[in-house]
C-alpha cells in the first residue's frame, strides 16, 4: 500500500515540527482512547511521539499493522483514524490559505452552536 501522507521529497515534510508535542489532533486523540483502553500506563506520552507521524511521514502497512496490534483494533480502523486526521488537516491547511473561510467557518460554528 502507497505511504498516505506527504512523501520525503515534498516541501511539507520537514522531518520534525517542534509543534508535534501540542498538537492535539483527531489521531492523536484518537490513539491516546485507544491505548488507554487497551492499558498502557503511558498511553499519553505513546501517543504524543506517536501521532504526528502520520501527518508529516504517512504510515504505511508495517505502521498500521504495529498500531492496530497495540491498540488492539484492526488495520481498517487505524486508516480509518489517520484518513480523517488528514481530512482535518487539509481543512485547516485550507483555512490558512484563505483567511476568508476561516470567518465563515466561525459563523457557522456559532451558528450550529446556537442551536
Amino acid at each position: 500500500m502507497p505511504r498516505i501522507g506527504p512523501g520525503y521529497d515534498e516541501p511539507e515534510y520537514d522531518n520534525y515540527d517542534p509543534t508535534w508535542e501540542a498538537q492535539n489532533t483527531p489521531f492523536r486523540q484518537w490513539l491516546f482512547a485507544k491505548l488507554e483502553n487497551a492499558g498502557f500506563e503511558h498511553a499519553d506520552e505513546m501517543a504524543t511521539s506517536s501521532a504526528p507521524a502520520n501527518r508529516y511521514n504517512g504510515l504505511d502497512d508495517l505502521e498500521i499493522g504495529a498500531l492496530a496490534l497495540l491498540t488492539r483494533t484492526s488495520p481498517d480502523e487505524v486508516r480509518a483514524a489517520h484518513k480523517a486526521d488528514i481530512a482535518e488537516w487539509q481543512r485547516e491547511q485550507q483555512l490558512r490559505t484563505h483567511p476568508d473561510l476561516a470567518v465563515l467557518d466561525a459563523t457557522l460554528d456559532h451558528i450550529a452552536h446556537r442551536h
